[in-house]
């Protein structure tokens, strides 16, 4: 609910905001003047009285106020977020492909001026995840209003589920969701990405069930691993694997330790005709990369795309390690000439510390790296500047040269 609470900043405070990011942190506020519930829309202004927009207080989290607009006299209604789901929807058709629009993030939470909420779209399904307090009040509605944006352009959405079942609703004082939006259906969806289609589980799949922001990363593997012999580790729901497997090569061997995505990875590869050359075995990547050097093995293609081995910036030390074990080892399978991707999801592993470390672990290996290309997270996952949050995907493609 809207109200007419004014939140000021200390002075020489909301450095973040003012060079275009949304959240005013706790200890940046000076005052509150006026009465309001944890979820309302408050005014932000500066120590001098300067009006600096609008956003949502919530005095369970240290992130007190995100911010939905920087005019202090835009109201926050129905109006306003058809304005902000359209936009959404327009700069998704503007920067993808059609057929891309199959399966894609729709809303990316900050990023897209409505912070705290996600939604994904899978063929005629959408997962909604509510990461703020702020974004609860207004859920049923931004349902509706997709659907009717969505409408517009000849799609229909045949049912919503809610994946807010990550561990940071507890920062904003909610409890963890998972359930249906509306009317129950049939919840195993098939997608189509890259020309290799996938069953989505949505209800038990990692996140909102699927992993999109690596789209045309996989699209990028295709040219370089055709007719080659591919190792892709982590591989989740084979979607590297099968990438490289579609687009012509050899033999591709995928390794998660997940014996329920090794068994959705397989059951991918039966669906796209693929069984003779993808094949998946649950293993400890970290563990059996040293195996498979001590028996000889190499491979033409190793793809390394591990989960997040940081989720706060203390932890970063000990991920920098993480990720250097898992280049080293990782390179010591790649030929002579091959080629090497690897990747990390982490904001908090920036895009120079992770240069750095891959750079360390190739000299322990004893390795040349030529880099291919660098990318990032595809743009339905778009990177706002100032908002560090946005940008958490780094990957690189490289040819290995063994030194000599």
């Amino acid at each position: 609910m809207e109200n007419h609470t004014i939140v000021t900043l200390k002075k020489g405070e909301g450095r973040t905001l003012k060079a275009g990011g949304l959240w005013v942190y706790d200890n940046e506020i000076d005052t509150i003047t006026g009465r309001f519930h944890n979820g309302d829309v408050v005014t932000v202004h500066d120590f001098d009285g300067y009006p600096m927009g609008k956003g949502i207080i919530n005095q369970n989290s240290k992130i007190r106020i995100r911010l939905l607009t920087r005019e202090a006299d835009q109201k926050i209604d129905e109006a306003f977020l058809r304005m902000r789901i359209a936009n959404a929807w327009d700069y998704r058709k503007t920067v993808m492909a059609r057929q891309d629009l199959n399966a894609c993030r729709i809303v990316f939470g900050e990023a897209d001026f409505l912070p705290g909420l996600v939604v994904d779209k899978y063929a005629d399904v959408l997962v909604v995840q509510c990461l703020a307090l702020g974004m609860e009040q207004f859920k049923e509605t931004i349902v509706a209003l997709l659907k009717e944006i969505l409408a517009a352009d000849g799609i229909t959405i045949r049912g919503v589920y809610e994946r807010s079942d990550a561990n940071e609703r507890k920062k904003e004082g909610l409890p963890k969701v998972k359930d249906f939006i509306g009317d129950t259906f049939e919840t195993n969806v098939e997608i189509v990405e890259n020309g290799v289609r996938y069953m989505v589980d949505v209800v038990n799949g990692q996140k909102t069930g699927f992993f999109l922001d690596q789209k045309y990363n996989r699209l990028a593997m295709q040219r370089i691993c055709r007719g080659k012999r591919v190792l892709d580790c982590f591989t989740h729901m084979g979607t590297f694997a099968l990438n490289a497997g579609i687009a012509g090569a050899s033999e591709v061997t995928g390794l998660d330790i997940s014996e329920y995505a090794v068994a959705q990875a397989t059951e991918n590869a039966r669906r796209n005709g693929l069984l003779e050359t993808v094949r998946f075995r649950c293993a400890n990547v970290l563990d059996e990369l040293p195996k498979l050097a001590a028996s000889g093995e190499k491979y033409d293609v190793v793809i390394l795309d591990p989960p997040a081995f940081t989720k706060s910036r203390e932890a970063t030390k000990n991920a920098v390690k993480g990720y250097r074990e898992i280049n080293m080892k990782g390179l010591k399978l790649v030929k002579d000439g091959g080629y090497l991707a690897t990747c990390s999801c982490s904001h908090f592993m920036t895009q120079a510390l992770f240069e750095k470390t891959i750079r360390e672990a190739a000299r322990t290996a004893h390795k040349r790296l030529r880099q291919v290309e660098f990318r990032t997270q595809a743009p339905d996952h778009p990177i706002l500047w100032a908002a560090d949050e946005s940008y958490y995907l780094k990957f690189y493609i490289f040819q290995v040269v063994e030194e000599k």
